[in-house]
């Protein structure tokens, strides 16, 4: 089963969509499923966005409209963070970066790399506050990855990863991707959200049955 993953590294509801997706495939494994081939496709949830971002707090309140709305949302996810334990410490964060570098970064790993790197990047951003806009954040992130990671570093500096981001945000519109988490299997189902894991696993028999 091939599953593709449409995500944005500031987006919240997409590193739980994720945390769900892993418990799901750990249980389809364990009721006999094979092992599936995750794709992470990149999205931009501000497109507008400047490269080096803007501040967190200004974005976020225009967005939800007043201080307090923005503070009941971030309450929200941080709780539903917990509850599939991640964590989330919005008083660190104080960018709303332009995640393009990311991405691209992403892009030009090793496949057996890219989802410790997704990792790596909404742990850096949601719980250290990192601001991943910054050449020197990911060439931290890549440091801690490894030899492999840091060695794409140059290629990244050098503009390297856009053909396949640009890509990624072509297919994304042009199978109406409008908001992530989102997930599509094996080219027949589709899901937009942090659906709970047996409501993932439910969709992958449902999958399976197709085949």
């Amino acid at each position: 089963m091939k599953i593709e993953v449409y995500s944005d590294m500031v987006c919240p509801w997409c590193r739980i969509g994720k945390q769900n997706l892993n418990k799901a495939l750990e249980q389809w494994v364990s009721e006999g499923g094979e092992p599936a081939e995750i794709t992470f496709r990149a999205f931009l949830l501000d497109p507008t966005l400047p490269p080096e971002g803007l501040p967190f707090k200004e974005v976020m309140s225009q967005k939800m409209g007043d201080n307090s709305r923005m503070q009941q949302a971030l309450a929200q996810v941080t709780n539903a963070g917990a509850a599939v334990g991640l964590t989330y410490r919005f008083d660190r964060v104080q960018r709303m970066p332009n995640t393009k570098l990311a991405h691209r970064f992403v892009a030009l790993l090793k496949p057996e790399l890219k989802e410790t790197a997704v990792n790596a990047i909404f742990r850096a951003y949601f719980e250290e506050g990192r601001d991943l806009a910054q050449f020197k954040e990911i060439e931290a992130i890549a440091a801690e990855l490894g030899e492999d990671a840091t060695a794409v570093l140059e290629p990244l500096r050098q503009g390297g990863g856009e053909e396949a981001v640009n890509a990624d945000l072509a297919l994304a519109a042009r199978i109406g991707v409008t908001g992530v988490p989102f997930f599509v299997f094996d080219n027949k189902y589709a899901l937009s959200g942090a659906y709970p894991p047996d409501k993932l696993v439910e969709l992958m028999h449902r999958v399976n049955k197709q085949e």
